[in-house]
C-alpha cells in the first residue's frame, strides 16, 4: 500500500493531514532544509542532530511506514527510501538515523500484526513519532548479527537479558530499541529471537564513546544493555525468517538510499565549481572538468541499481517464497556491496573535479565531511565480510541468458 492509498483508509483528521498538507516528499524537505543546516555542527560536535529530528516529528516522519489503522500512513519502500535520499543530501547523519530507525519500524509493521504488544508499539511510533534504534553488533563479533553471544532467559511471563552491545546508533536518544539475541542459553548462536523493547523495559551503560572520521552524529556508542521485560516483547517468529524477508531488504535498501544522498550532493558541489570555474575563465573547462562527466556517470549507475533493487522488492514484498530465492538475497545482500563502492567512488570524482575547493575544509566547495562519511559505507557490515558469506550462494547462482532474465 502507498502512501495515498492508506490515506483514504484513515479517519478524517489523518485524511486531512496528508491531502491537505504537503506531501511526503515536501515533509522530508522540509526536515533536510533544518538538517543541512546543521550538518556541519552535528559532525564537529558529534552529537545528535536534535534540530532535524525535532522538524521530523512535526512532520510525522517516524510513523509514516505505520499502517493507517495503527495511526500512520502505509507509506511504501519507494517513500521511505526517498525520504533517506532526501535527508542524505543534507546530512549523513540524520539519513542514516533514519534508515536505521525505519528498518527497525519495518520489522515491528511486518512481523508484529495480531500482537497486542507490537500493535501497541506502532500506535505509539505513530502517534508519539517514538524513535527506535537497533541492537545488532556485540562483543568483538565484527558485525556479523547472524550470531549473538548473550542468550535472552525466560522465567515465567519475563525475559532478561544482558549484552555487550559494542556499538548501539543514538541509542541515548532513542524511545526504543530492536535488538537480536540466542533463544536461549543452550541456543546455537545462530538460532536468535528479536526483541522489540520499549525504553522502560532496558537500561543502558555506556561502555565505549564515538570518536570517528565521518557519521559522528550518528553516535554509535557501546552500551552494555540490560533487559528486564515481558514476554510479549519477544518476536513469535525466529530471526532468521525476518532477517531474510524485512531486516535485509530494508537496512540495505535504505542504507544505500542515504549513501545516494550523499554521493549526490558532493555532485551537486562539484557541479557548482565546474560552472564558476568557466564563467570566470571565458567558458573554458577547469582541467578536472572529466571528472565531473565520471561523477555523474557514477551517481547514475549508483541510483539505477537502487531503483531496481527496490522495484524488485517491492514486487517480491509480500510473496515468501519469491523473498527466499537464492537470486532476490544474493542480489539484496550484493547491493550493500555495490552502492557503498559505487558512493564512495563517486564522491571521490566530484572531490576530483573541485581539486582543492573541494578538499579544503573552508570553502563553498567543500567535501571532506561527505567523503568521510561516505567512507563509513563499506565499513559498516564490512563489505569483505558479505563477500566471502556470499561466495557459495553466488555460486549456486545461474548466469543470465539473456538481458532481461
Amino acid at each position: 500500500m502507498n502512501v495515498r492509498e492508506a490515506v483514504l483508509t484513515v479517519d478524517e483528521t489523518q485524511t486531512s493531514f496528508l491531502e491537505h498538507g504537503p506531501s511526503l516528499i515536501e515533509r522530508a524537505a522540509r526536515t533536510a532544509t533544518v538538517a543541512a543546516a546543521d550538518a556541519d555542527g552535528v559532525d564537529r560536535d558529534a552529537r545528535f542532530p536534535h534540530k532535524a529530528f525535532e522538524v521530523a516529528r512535526e512532520q510525522k516522519l517516524l510513523g509514516v511506514m505505520i499502517p493507517a489503522e495503527f495511526g500512520g500512513f502505509g507509506a511504501s519502500i519507494h517513500d521511505v527510501t526517498d525520504v533517506c535520499y532526501t535527508l542524505g543530501r543534507a546530512c549523513a547523519s540524520t539519513a542514516m538515523i533514519y534508515a536505521m530507525h525505519t528498518t527497525k519500524v519495518a520489522c515491528v509493521v511486518r512481523h508484529g500484526h495480531g500482537i497486542p504488544w507490537m500493535e501497541t508499539m506502532m500506535r505509539r511510533v505513530a502517534r508519539d513519532q517514538w524513535l527506535l534504534a537497533s541492537s545488532t553488533t556485540e562483543g568483538q563479533n565484527g558485525g556479523n548479527i547472524r550470531a549473538s553471544a548473550a542468550a535472552v532467559d525466560v522465567a515465567g511471563d519475563t525475559v532478561s537479558l544482558l549484552r555487550d552491545a559494542t556499538v548501539i546508533s543514538y541509542g541515548a536518544e532513542a524511545d526504543g530499541l530492536v535488538t537480536i539475541a540466542r533463544r536461549a542459553t543452550d541456543a546455537s548462536a545462530s538460532d536468535q529471537v528479536l526483541l522489540a523493547l520499549a525504553r522502560d523495559d532496558y537500561s543502558l551503560k555506556r561502555t565505549l564513546g564515538w570518536e570517528t572520521l565521518g557519521m559522528r552524529g550518528t553516535c554509535s556508542t557501546g552500551f552494555e544493555l540490560k533487559v528486564d521485560c515481558p514476554t510479549d516483547r519477544v518476536f513469535p517468529e525466529s530471526y532468521d525468517k525476518i532477517h531474510a524477508q524485512t531486516m535485509t531488504p530494508f537496512a540495505h535498501l535504505c542504507w544505500s538510499s542515504a549513501w545516494a544522498g550523499i554521493a549526490a550532493a558532493a555532485v551537486t558541489r562539484a557541479q557548482a565549481f565546474v560552472r564558476k570555474a568557466a564563467r570566470t575563465s571565458g567558458g573554458q573547462m577547469p582541467p578536472a572538468a572529466a571528472h565531473f562527466t565520471a561523477a555523474k556517470m557514477s551517481l547514475a549507475k549508483l541510483r539505477a541499481l537502487i531503483s531496481a533493487n527496490i522495484d524488485a522488492f517491492a514486487r517480491a514484498e509480500h510473496d515468501e517464497r519469491a523473498l527466499g530465492s537464492l537470486d532476490f538475497q544474493s542480489s539484496i545482500t550484493l547491493l550493500k556491496v555495490q552502492a557503498s563502492e559505487l558512493a564512495v567512488e563517486t564522491v571521490m570524482h566530484a572531490m576530483r573535479t573541485a581539486g582543492l575547493s573541494g578538499y579544503r575544509n573552508d570553502g563553498e566547495f567543500t567535501m571532506g565531511r561527505h567523503l568521510r562519511d561516505v567512507l563509513s559505507s563499506p565499513i559498516m557490515i564490512n563489505n569483505d565480510r558479505i563477500l566471502a558469506n556470499a561466495a557459495t550462494s553466488t555460486l549456486m547462482s545461474g548466469v543470465p541468458t539473456s538481458l532481461r532474465d
